[in-house]
């Protein structure tokens, strides 16, 4: 472990009162999609040079909070686990052999950076999260890397899960955070267009769903200012003898935006969502998205999800390695006040050992981490701005010329950025 050059971190968070269907994974969107495309593009190389190099996280401590939990006997983590912990009443670090969402993040970590110490951290909600976090605090740990998403929470970076995370950064340690799986799972606009009550899409009030998952879950949030007006999403199955309602949001104030949702586990069928609010046009901003199914009608635009909303957080995104580019379920910047929104972006496919179907930002973003994992032992006097400039600076432009809202600074690249903090070391 580095030598502690950090001050301690003292943060007082109040109590967020969500339920666990509150925290989503932000990984395989290939069940969405019916599985991802291979490739040639081999994402080891990129970091072998290092490893080849001396270069492989030693001294370096990595934690991984994940909500499904791990399995520590797995042969990818054999020899890299320094210590695991439950967070949550009856919580276990297996999650009753549920963990293969945990244990695919916290093995692509191990596979970058082979020799760094793993501390691993399960937790059921989301203050058993804060419990996890501040844990792998105690354990003076060097890199955070936190594969979870908390949805309906604000875009602003004001929500708890990203200012804790701003804090931890803020303490000494670098916190990479995935930017979502909601390209195409996201709407955001104006309470403008409005009949009878209900909002307008650019094809009417019925956005329809796209994905054969059982469960749908949906999230509807508004701002701030128009708290006191109330607005619901409606899910309808479409049937010869006309729409069936199916569910209908309830309110959920686990976070200081006003939002609400659907769990909902309904038959095979097509189903639609409507959006109802104040007869009249108010002009409140309203997001309305899905973690399990694809939207009809989308804007990606400003799709980031906490904790990766956080303006101090290491946000990375998912790299389709066929196409050059972010991957398109990848969520979009820029945040509610106006920042670009996703840093960098890495591969999701194609890392020796990754699982198959463990795709989509929360397997991008432990790659960062391990990443950040070997800069820290090359030059271990970063602090995690300065980790997060050096990736931004060596990595390669994927996009639109130069950073955009997508792909953030570029793909980034272990070696290039390996070599300068060599070589910053050595000049220091």
């Amino acid at each position: 472990m580095r030598a502690d050059r950090r001050r301690a971190l003292l943060v007082a968070v109040p109590c967020v009162l969500l339920l666990t269907a509150g925290i989503g994974l932000l990984a395989t969107p290939a069940l969405l999609d019916g599985g991802g495309n291979e490739s040639t593009y081999n994402g080891s190389a990129r970091f072998e040079r290092a490893h080849d190099a001396g270069v492989t996280g030693e001294g370096v401590s990595v934690g991984v909070v994940d909500v499904t939990g791990f399995d520590t006997a797995a042969p990818a983590l054999r020899g890299h686990v320094a210590a695991a912990r439950a967070f949550g009443s009856g919580a276990t670090v297996d999650n009753g052999g549920r963990d293969a969402h945990g244990t695919a993040a916290a093995s692509v970590v191990a596979r970058v950076a082979p020799d760094a110490d793993l501390y691993l951290a399960s937790f059921e909600s989301p203050r058993s999260y804060e419990d996890a976090i501040r844990w792998l605090r105690a354990k003076d740990v060097d890199v955070i890397v936190a594969p979870v998403s908390f949805y309906g929470t604000a875009g602003d970076g004001s929500a708890e899960s990203a200012r804790l995370a701003s804090a931890v950064a803020d303490s000494g340690t670098v916190f990479v955070a995935p930017a979502g799986n909601l390209g195409r799972s996201h709407w955001v606009g104006r309470y403008d267009d409005v009949r009878d009550g209900r909002l307008q899409f650019a094809g009417g009030a019925r956005n329809y769903l796209a994905g054969e998952r059982r469960r749908v879950t949906v999230w509807l949030s508004w701002d701030r200012e128009h708290a006191a007006e109330d607005y619901t999403v409606e899910l309808y199955r479409a049937t010869g003898d006309g729409p069936q309602l199916v569910a209908r949001s309830q309110p959920d104030r686990g976070d200081d935006v006003p939002n609400e949702r659907i769990v909902a586990r309904p038959q095979p069928g097509t189903y639609y969502l409507s959006v109802t609010g104040p007869d009249e046009p108010t002009g409140a901003r309203l997001e309305l998205s899905s973690p399990t199914h694809r939207l009809q009608y989308v804007r990606p635009s400003g799709s980031v999800v906490a904790p990766g909303t956080a303006p101090e957080a290491l946000t990375v995104g998912a790299y389709d390695p066929n196409a050059s580019r972010a991957e398109p379920y990848s969520s979009r910047g820029p945040t509610a006040d106006g920042r670009l929104g996703v840093d960098v972006v890495a591969p999701d496919r194609n890392v020796s050992s990754t699982p198959p179907g463990f795709t989509g930002s929360s397997a991008a973003a432990p790659y960062v981490g391990g990443v950040a994992a070997l800069l820290l032992q090359a030059d271990p006097d970063r602090d995690p701005a300065a980790v997060e400039s050096l990736l931004e600076r060596t990595a390669v432009d994927v996009g639109p010329e130069g950073a955009d809202f997508g792909a953030g600074h570029g793909l980034v690249e272990p070696w290039a950025a390996v070599r300068a903090a060599r070589n910053a070391s050595a000049e220091g």
